[in-house]
Formats: structure tokens, sequence, C-alpha cells
């Protein structure tokens, strides 16, 4: 009997911390401070090749972040998670942007409705809206999708969904992978 109590604590204690949200936020990022380790996957020199045209940064192609420590981040001004997310990439960029290449690429937008809200914020972080087709191994199926990519091109971070970019845990995981 007092087995069976146990084990129905035990269960109720899994339950709670997988089906509450909070609970669930604050345990992935005290256990699991990388979102999604993917297997080695690696971004390949064809994945690379995306055209990006600058709404305020130069335009350029997505190949010459090659070989840099890459915050890519896939977001739209119509995404209220998007939007949620964004003070935190700022100040991320902010404390971050001489160790991390950031590439934001605004999809599904309006050039005119993207340097829209960005003016209206006060972002600087660099934005792009892709001219060319994105690879299959990075192209978001959820917004926003962000991806953390090494100096060799390996996935170490992929998150699906709104996160706080401001965090000590991602602070000290950047600086971790410029070393």
């Amino acid at each position: 009997m007092k087995k069976n109590i146990i084990y129905l604590v035990f269960i109720i204690i899994i339950g709670v911390a997988v089906l509450v949200p909070g609970i669930r936020n604050f345990l992935k990022e005290q256990f699991f401070p990388i979102a999604t380790i993917e297997n080695a996957v690696h971004i390949s020199e064809e994945d690379y090749d995306v055209d990006l045209k600058g709404i305020n940064a130069p335009s350029t192609n997505l190949k010459n972040f090659r070989n840099k420590a890459v915050f890519l981040n896939f977001w739209g001004t119509w995404c209220p998670p998007c939007r949620k997310e964004w003070p935190s990439i700022q100040k991320l960029y902010d404390s971050r942007k001489e160790h991390v290449d950031f590439v934001l690429i605004a999809m599904n937008d309006k050039e005119e409705d993207v340097r829209k809200f960005l003016k209206e914020n006060n972002y600087t972080v660099p934005v792009y809206i892709a001219q060319s087709p994105i690879s299959e191994k990075i192209l978001p199926k959820v917004f926003p999708t962000t991806f953390l990519l090494d100096k060799t091109g390996r996935i170490i971070i992929k998150e699906d969904a709104s996160k706080d970019w401001d965090t000590e845990t991602v602070h000290q995981f950047i600086d971790n992978i410029i070393k």
C-alpha cells in the first residue's frame, strides 16, 4: 500500500512538472539550458547559400557568415511570439555582437512593415529578407525559430518557440562556444 502511494505521488510530481508551463520551463532552463541539441547536424555550404536583402544592414549572402558563430532567427512582424522575444534579442545583441553574428530573417513580411517595426522600437539587430530559397535544414516550420550555429556550421541550439534570450545561461553558453 505504501509503495502505491509513493508511486502515485511520484507520478503526480512528474505530471505537474510536465504539464505546468512555468514549472516545465524553469526545469528545462535549469537542467537543459540548450533548448534542443541537434545530433551533430551541420549546415552545409549549399545550405548557407541564401541571398539576403538588408533592411537595416547591407545586403549579403548567408554564406558570408560561414566559419563564424551565428545567431540565426526566423520571425515576422505579424507573429506575436516573435514580437515578444525581440527585446531580449536586442539585449543579447547589444552585449554579444562583437562575438556572434546576428542574422534575423523576416519571413512572409513586407519590407515597409519590417522597417516600421524596427524604427518604432529602436531595434538595431541586423534584419534581412531572404531573396532566394532557404534550405530545408533551416527552413522554419513555426515562428519564431532560432538557431545558434558554431563556427563549423553545427547546430548548437534550435529553439522553435519564443524565448528570453537575455539570460545568464544563454550568455554563458555563447561565451563557451566562441572560445
